[in-house]
Protein backbone atom coordinates (compact mmCIF):
# COMPACT_ATOMS: atom_id res chain seq x y z
CA UNK A 1 0.00 0.00 0.00
CA UNK A 2 1.05 3.66 -1.08
CA UNK A 3 2.14 6.40 1.46
CA UNK A 4 -1.04 8.04 -0.29
CA UNK A 5 -3.32 5.13 0.08
CA UNK A 6 -2.39 4.37 3.98
CA UNK A 7 -3.22 8.16 4.28
CA UNK A 8 -6.75 8.12 2.60
CA UNK A 9 -7.16 4.75 4.57
CA UNK A 10 -6.42 6.64 8.03
CA UNK A 11 -8.47 9.96 6.79
CA UNK A 12 -11.59 7.93 6.27
CA UNK A 13 -10.85 5.72 9.38
CA UNK A 14 -10.66 9.12 11.82
CA UNK A 15 -13.94 10.42 9.98
CA UNK A 16 -15.45 7.43 11.39
CA UNK A 17 -14.31 6.92 14.95
CA UNK A 18 -15.43 10.89 15.17
CA UNK A 19 -19.06 9.84 13.93
CA UNK A 20 -19.11 7.50 16.71
CA UNK A 21 -17.67 9.72 19.43
CA UNK A 22 -20.02 12.28 18.50
CA UNK A 23 -23.43 9.55 17.87
CA UNK A 24 -22.45 8.75 22.09
CA UNK A 25 -21.40 12.24 22.97
CA UNK A 26 -19.13 11.09 25.98
CA UNK A 27 -15.33 12.32 26.56
CA UNK A 28 -12.53 10.78 24.05
CA UNK A 29 -11.32 8.83 27.88
CA UNK A 30 -14.48 6.73 28.41
CA UNK A 31 -15.05 6.10 24.65
CA UNK A 32 -11.34 4.47 24.82
CA UNK A 33 -11.87 2.68 27.84
CA UNK A 34 -15.44 1.14 26.33
CA UNK A 35 -14.12 -0.16 23.31
CA UNK A 36 -10.81 -1.37 24.31
CA UNK A 37 -8.52 1.42 23.45
CA UNK A 38 -5.50 3.27 25.07
CA UNK A 39 -6.37 6.74 25.65
CA UNK A 40 -2.90 7.07 23.75
CA UNK A 41 -3.77 5.07 20.98
CA UNK A 42 -7.20 7.10 20.26
CA UNK A 43 -5.03 10.14 20.14
CA UNK A 44 -2.88 9.16 17.60
CA UNK A 45 -5.82 7.90 15.79
CA UNK A 46 -7.20 11.13 15.24
CA UNK A 47 -3.94 12.86 14.85
CA UNK A 48 -4.27 14.20 10.80
CA UNK A 49 -0.39 13.75 10.37
CA UNK A 50 -0.65 9.92 11.56
CA UNK A 51 -1.08 6.85 9.22
CA UNK A 52 -1.40 4.76 12.00
CA UNK A 53 -4.29 2.06 12.18
CA UNK A 54 -5.66 -0.43 14.91
CA UNK A 55 -4.52 -4.02 14.32
CA UNK A 56 -7.26 -6.27 13.23
CA UNK A 57 -8.35 -7.25 17.00
CA UNK A 58 -9.17 -3.82 17.88
CA UNK A 59 -10.40 -2.83 15.05
CA UNK A 60 -13.24 -6.01 15.70
CA UNK A 61 -13.74 -4.72 18.89
CA UNK A 62 -14.61 -1.22 18.46
CA UNK A 63 -16.77 -2.72 15.58
CA UNK A 64 -18.58 -5.04 18.08
CA UNK A 65 -18.80 -2.63 20.44
CA UNK A 66 -20.32 0.10 18.65
CA UNK A 67 -22.43 -1.98 16.53
CA UNK A 68 -21.49 -1.09 12.96
CA UNK A 69 -19.30 -3.30 10.66
CA UNK A 70 -15.34 -3.38 10.13
CA UNK A 71 -15.45 -2.28 6.21
CA UNK A 72 -17.88 0.92 7.42
CA UNK A 73 -14.85 2.02 9.73
CA UNK A 74 -12.63 1.35 6.81
CA UNK A 75 -15.00 3.34 4.77
CA UNK A 76 -15.22 0.61 2.16
CA UNK A 77 -18.94 0.65 2.41
CA UNK A 78 -21.52 3.82 3.38
CA UNK A 79 -23.92 2.24 5.70
CA UNK A 80 -23.12 1.57 9.42
CA UNK A 81 -26.55 0.21 9.85
CA UNK A 82 -25.14 -3.47 8.59
CA UNK A 83 -23.57 -5.00 11.89
CA UNK A 84 -24.79 -8.68 11.42
CA UNK A 85 -20.96 -9.37 10.42
CA UNK A 86 -19.27 -7.91 13.63
CA UNK A 87 -22.29 -7.68 16.65
CA UNK A 88 -25.06 -10.42 16.56
CA UNK A 89 -28.59 -8.93 17.75
CA UNK A 90 -28.40 -11.51 20.05
CA UNK A 91 -25.99 -13.72 21.73
CA UNK A 92 -26.34 -16.27 24.10
CA UNK A 93 -23.70 -16.89 26.97
CA UNK A 94 -23.78 -20.05 29.45
CA UNK A 95 -24.11 -19.69 32.96
CA UNK A 96 -22.55 -22.84 34.13
CA UNK A 97 -19.80 -22.90 37.30
CA UNK A 98 -20.22 -19.39 38.16
CA UNK A 99 -19.42 -18.21 34.49
CA UNK A 100 -22.71 -15.61 34.97
CA UNK A 101 -21.64 -14.17 37.58
CA UNK A 102 -18.16 -13.21 35.99
CA UNK A 103 -19.72 -12.37 33.16
CA UNK A 104 -22.21 -9.74 35.00
CA UNK A 105 -19.39 -8.35 36.83
CA UNK A 106 -17.93 -7.30 33.78
CA UNK A 107 -20.88 -5.86 32.14
CA UNK A 108 -21.51 -3.91 34.93
CA UNK A 109 -18.13 -2.58 35.22
CA UNK A 110 -18.31 -1.68 31.83
CA UNK A 111 -21.54 0.24 32.18
CA UNK A 112 -20.04 2.57 34.50
CA UNK A 113 -21.43 6.10 34.18
CA UNK A 114 -24.64 4.93 32.62
CA UNK A 115 -27.65 3.67 34.42
CA UNK A 116 -28.58 0.19 34.92
CA UNK A 117 -31.90 -1.25 35.25
CA UNK A 118 -32.53 -4.06 36.89
CA UNK A 119 -35.68 -6.79 36.80
CA UNK A 120 -34.38 -9.41 39.26
CA UNK A 121 -35.45 -12.84 39.49
CA UNK A 122 -36.05 -13.22 43.24
CA UNK A 123 -34.29 -10.56 45.39
CA UNK A 124 -31.45 -8.34 43.85
CA UNK A 125 -28.24 -9.96 43.91
CA UNK A 126 -26.54 -7.41 46.31
CA UNK A 127 -29.43 -7.16 49.04
CA UNK A 128 -29.77 -11.14 49.80
CA UNK A 129 -28.66 -12.02 53.20
CA UNK A 130 -26.03 -15.53 53.29
CA UNK A 131 -28.93 -17.36 54.82
CA UNK A 132 -30.87 -16.52 51.82
CA UNK A 133 -27.69 -17.92 49.24
CA UNK A 134 -27.43 -20.93 50.94
CA UNK A 135 -31.38 -21.00 50.86
CA UNK A 136 -31.32 -20.48 46.99
CA UNK A 137 -28.02 -21.54 46.07
CA UNK A 138 -26.69 -24.41 48.41
CA UNK A 139 -24.16 -24.19 51.47
CA UNK A 140 -21.30 -21.49 51.33
CA UNK A 141 -18.29 -23.65 50.11
CA UNK A 142 -20.47 -24.86 46.83
CA UNK A 143 -19.17 -23.22 43.29
CA UNK A 144 -22.40 -21.63 42.45
CA UNK A 145 -22.94 -20.55 46.31
CA UNK A 146 -19.42 -18.81 46.49
CA UNK A 147 -19.89 -17.41 42.61
CA UNK A 148 -23.55 -15.66 44.17
CA UNK A 149 -21.53 -14.51 47.01
CA UNK A 150 -19.04 -12.17 45.27
CA UNK A 151 -21.13 -11.21 43.22
CA UNK A 152 -23.28 -9.77 45.66
CA UNK A 153 -20.03 -8.42 47.41
CA UNK A 154 -18.84 -6.84 44.13
CA UNK A 155 -22.49 -5.24 43.03
CA UNK A 156 -22.78 -4.17 46.29
CA UNK A 157 -19.38 -2.06 46.26
CA UNK A 158 -20.17 -1.01 42.53
CA UNK A 159 -23.59 0.56 43.99
CA UNK A 160 -21.60 2.49 46.38
CA UNK A 161 -19.56 4.23 44.07
CA UNK A 162 -20.80 7.77 43.28
CA UNK A 163 -21.13 6.98 39.62
CA UNK A 164 -23.80 4.64 40.10
CA UNK A 165 -27.20 5.15 38.85
CA UNK A 166 -29.13 1.84 39.27
CA UNK A 167 -32.60 1.56 39.10
CA UNK A 168 -34.53 -2.03 40.65
CA UNK A 169 -38.18 -2.70 39.44
CA UNK A 170 -39.22 -6.24 41.08
CA UNK A 171 -43.04 -7.37 42.25
CA UNK A 172 -44.41 -6.56 45.23
CA UNK A 173 -45.83 -10.46 45.45
CA UNK A 174 -42.03 -11.77 45.84
CA UNK A 175 -41.58 -9.59 49.09
CA UNK A 176 -45.14 -10.49 50.04
CA UNK A 177 -44.59 -14.23 49.89
CA UNK A 178 -40.97 -14.12 51.75
CA UNK A 179 -42.68 -12.21 54.84
CA UNK A 180 -45.36 -15.12 54.54
CA UNK A 181 -43.07 -18.05 53.97
CA UNK A 182 -45.34 -19.02 50.91
CA UNK A 183 -44.07 -19.98 47.44
CA UNK A 184 -40.17 -20.59 46.72
CA UNK A 185 -39.35 -19.62 50.58
CA UNK A 186 -41.51 -22.02 52.08
CA UNK A 187 -38.58 -24.21 54.11
CA UNK A 188 -36.84 -20.60 54.69
CA UNK A 189 -37.10 -19.49 58.44
CA UNK A 190 -39.33 -16.94 59.95
CA UNK A 191 -35.78 -15.65 61.04
CA UNK A 192 -33.80 -15.56 58.34
CA UNK A 193 -36.49 -13.99 56.44
CA UNK A 194 -37.34 -11.34 59.06
CA UNK A 195 -33.21 -10.96 59.05
CA UNK A 196 -33.48 -10.83 54.78
CA UNK A 197 -36.55 -7.87 55.13
CA UNK A 198 -34.55 -6.27 57.68
CA UNK A 199 -31.33 -6.43 55.93
CA UNK A 200 -33.02 -4.88 52.52
CA UNK A 201 -34.39 -2.03 54.49
CA UNK A 202 -31.20 -1.15 55.81
CA UNK A 203 -29.36 -1.32 52.24
CA UNK A 204 -32.05 0.40 50.36
CA UNK A 205 -31.87 3.48 52.33
CA UNK A 206 -27.95 3.90 52.61
CA UNK A 207 -27.95 3.35 49.08
CA UNK A 208 -31.00 6.00 48.32
CA UNK A 209 -30.16 7.85 45.39
CA UNK A 210 -28.13 6.06 43.74
CA UNK A 211 -29.81 3.16 44.41
CA UNK A 212 -33.83 3.10 43.73
CA UNK A 213 -36.15 0.36 44.30
CA UNK A 214 -39.60 0.49 42.60
CA UNK A 215 -42.27 -2.16 43.49
CA UNK A 216 -45.25 -3.20 41.49
CA UNK A 217 -48.06 -5.58 41.23
CA UNK A 218 -47.23 -8.98 39.02
CA UNK A 219 -51.12 -9.25 38.71
CA UNK A 220 -50.96 -5.96 36.57
CA UNK A 221 -47.62 -6.60 34.81
CA UNK A 222 -45.50 -8.97 34.23
CA UNK A 223 -41.89 -9.18 33.40
CA UNK A 224 -38.62 -11.36 32.75
CA UNK A 225 -35.54 -11.32 35.06
CA UNK A 226 -33.53 -8.89 33.09
CA UNK A 227 -30.62 -6.19 33.11
CA UNK A 228 -30.27 -3.04 30.65
CA UNK A 229 -26.56 -2.11 30.91
CA UNK A 230 -26.99 1.71 29.92
CA UNK A 231 -26.89 1.82 25.90
CA UNK A 232 -24.50 -0.84 25.46
CA UNK A 233 -26.36 -4.23 25.66
CA UNK A 234 -29.40 -6.43 28.21
CA UNK A 235 -29.37 -9.36 29.59
CA UNK A 236 -32.65 -11.72 29.88
CA UNK A 237 -31.58 -14.25 32.65
CA UNK A 238 -33.03 -17.93 31.30
CA UNK A 239 -31.47 -19.96 33.99
CA UNK A 240 -28.76 -21.83 32.66
CA UNK A 241 -27.85 -18.79 30.05
CA UNK A 242 -28.07 -15.41 29.37
CA UNK A 243 -29.64 -14.07 26.04
CA UNK A 244 -27.61 -11.09 25.68
CA UNK A 245 -29.18 -8.48 23.32
CA UNK A 246 -26.75 -6.10 21.43
CA UNK A 247 -28.80 -4.07 19.18
CA UNK A 248 -29.73 -0.62 19.39
CA UNK A 249 -33.24 -0.96 18.68
CA UNK A 250 -33.88 -4.21 20.98
CA UNK A 251 -31.79 -2.01 23.85
CA UNK A 252 -34.29 0.85 23.74
CA UNK A 253 -37.75 -1.43 23.50
CA UNK A 254 -36.47 -3.44 26.72
CA UNK A 255 -36.06 0.16 28.35
CA UNK A 256 -39.05 0.86 27.45
CA UNK A 257 -40.48 -1.73 29.41
CA UNK A 258 -38.51 -0.98 32.42
CA UNK A 259 -39.90 2.19 32.51
CA UNK A 260 -43.43 0.98 31.81
CA UNK A 261 -42.82 -0.80 35.11
CA UNK A 262 -41.81 1.87 36.94
CA UNK A 263 -44.87 4.07 36.14
CA UNK A 264 -46.89 1.27 36.89
CA UNK A 265 -44.96 0.72 40.35
CA UNK A 266 -47.05 1.27 43.70
CA UNK A 267 -44.11 1.83 46.06
CA UNK A 268 -41.29 4.20 45.12
CA UNK A 269 -37.70 3.86 46.17
CA UNK A 270 -39.14 6.80 48.94
CA UNK A 271 -41.65 4.61 50.53
CA UNK A 272 -39.78 1.03 49.68
CA UNK A 273 -37.42 1.09 53.05
CA UNK A 274 -40.80 1.44 55.18
CA UNK A 275 -42.60 -0.88 53.19
CA UNK A 276 -39.91 -3.56 53.75
CA UNK A 277 -39.73 -2.79 57.70
CA UNK A 278 -43.79 -3.28 57.76
CA UNK A 279 -43.39 -6.58 56.40
CA UNK A 280 -41.07 -7.66 58.54
CA UNK A 281 -42.52 -6.89 61.61
CA UNK A 282 -45.90 -8.74 60.50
Amino acid sequence: MSGTDKRELAALFRERLGILMARRGEPPSRFAARVGLDRSALSHFFDAASTRMPRAEALCDIARSEGVTTDWLLGLTQSAADAAAIAPAIEIEQTENGRGDTLLASWHQQAVGYKIRYVPGTIPDLLRTEAVLTYEFGAPETVKAAAKADQGRRLLAYTRRPETDMEVCMPLQTLEQLAAGTGIWTGLSEGARREQLDHMARLVEELYPTFRLFLYDSRVRFSPPYTVFGPQRAALFLGSFYLVVNSVEHIRALTRHFDMLIRAASIGPDRAAGHLRDLASR
